[in-house]
């Protein structure tokens, strides 16, 4: 291992984590990645390897049969697995936020039922906010859940679920507008449902139907898909803390720490890029020398390697201050921001170290350079961490 991307100040039970899942990438997620990628292939050896591992339990407490760590520890194990394969780490990405949201904001009852389940990964999770004519923009969601006696009725479109398929819970956001006044605010009359379901395609359960993969140009493996509802009846148990009204506020908690989330699977995804570029630099001769030794490389290697390594603290300063129980929406934002335009960079730049081998799809840069895309909009896009970040400064600065 290199010197960047290291972080200071951990415990020996991180360390030892970390070098457990570093591990495990160099030999079960690298040496197949390719292949299972280029298939479009579910890695289901893969998951389950982390699944033995406890990773799809690491944040859950240790009550609940999880390990109990930091988001640190969690977003460290991420950058690793991200470095692997980017769609890995996305698998457990929407498994955590579900799991996060329960753990914050879930019942008693909720917590005690889902919790030991999703630590152990017997129910993996995702999360529905998108929909097909509205992106980042929440507020304007039209799907919706009317009371019908003690239930409700679920009808409308999602988009752009990761594990759609493959999950059995999925955490959806609708419109609950009849249960509070006509008055009160769009993001008071959205409400949080967690939706059992069985893994698969087509109609999973009585209205519930996931149509089957959306084709992507990257981030293959992992599947991507719509939801939708029809008549879809739930108890009202099924509210996320069992009371409507509060779905926005849950989905937004859940994406703040999604944000430092996709920030270190960027931070991943360049590590990896900058490993190859450096490796390949020192294979590849030109005119009598390695090109490692031409002064435009060496400078196209520096400049990998400094935001490689500015996009890594910056993500772990993120993740220490939602550690310490402070507000962090500034700091994941700056993160999910600098570590995904970083990654595009560091990966076009290695891309262009390998020159024409680097369009070959049996050379490892392709496959990245059609990931790193998917990190400039996962979790809301650039412009919508900029317009966060820009809100957040002038509250801090408001002029007096």
């Amino acid at each position: 291992m290199g010197r960047l991307a290291r972080t200071e100040g951990l415990t020996d039970v991180q360390t030892e984590i970390l070098a457990a899942v570093h591990e495990f990438v160099e030999k079960e997620i690298i040496p197949n990645a390719q292949e299972l990628e280029h298939g479009d292939i579910y890695p289901t050896k893969i998951v389950e390897g982390m699944q033995e591992m406890g990773i799809f339990g690491l944040m859950i407490p240790e009550e609940y049969g999880g390990l109990g760590e930091s988001l640190l520890t969690y977003a460290l194990c991420v950058e690793e697995i991200a470095r692997g394969w980017m769609s890995v780490s996305g698998i457990v990405n929407t498994h955590f936020i579900v799991a996060y949201m329960v753990m914050q904001h879930g019942t008693d009852e909720q917590k005690a039922y889902y919790l030991p389940k999703m630590a152990a990964g017997e129910i993996r999770g995702a999360f529905s906010m998108s929909e097909p004519h509205c992106g980042s923009d929440v507020s304007a969601i039209r799907s919706k859940a009317v009371r019908d006696g003690d239930d409700f009725v679920l009808t409308g479109q999602k988009m752009w679920l990761t594990n759609g398929g493959s999950s059995t819970l999925v955490a959806v956001l609708v419109r609950t507008d009849d249960e509070v006044d006509a008055d009160s605010s769009v993001y008071k009359k959205m409400t949080t449902f967690l939706v059992e379901k069985p893994a698969g395609f087509g109609e999973v359960r009585p209205g519930l139907t996931i149509p089957g993969k959306i084709e992507k140009m990257g981030y293959k493996g992992v599947d991507t898909t719509e939801l939708i509802m029809d008549g879809l009846r739930l108890s009202a148990d099924c509210i996320l803390g069992g009371e409507p009204g509060r779905g926005f506020y849950h989905m937004m908690d859940g994406v703040e720490v999604g944000r430092v989330n996709v920030a270190a699977r960027a931070c991943g995804l360049a590590l990896r890029a900058f490993e190859l570029g450096i490796d390949y630099a020192q294979q590849r001769q030109t005119f009598g020398k390695q090109i490692a030794e031409h002064q435009a490389v060496q400078f196209r290697l520096a400049d990998m390697a400094v935001k490689v390594e500015a996009a890594h603290q910056m993500m772990v300063m993120a993740a220490r201050k939602k550690d310490a129980g402070e507000r962090n929406d500034l700091e994941a934002g700056m993160a999910k921001y600098l570590a995904s335009e970083y990654c595009k960079e560091v990966v076009e730049d290695s891309f262009r170290i390998h020159g024409g081998y680097g369009y070959a799809k049996e050379y490892e840069i392709e496959r990245l350079y059609r990931e790193a895309p998917m990190l400039l909009i996962g979790e809301g896009t650039a412009d919508i961490q900029r317009m966060i970040i820009g809100r957040r400064l002038l509250e801090d600065y408001k002029r007096r």
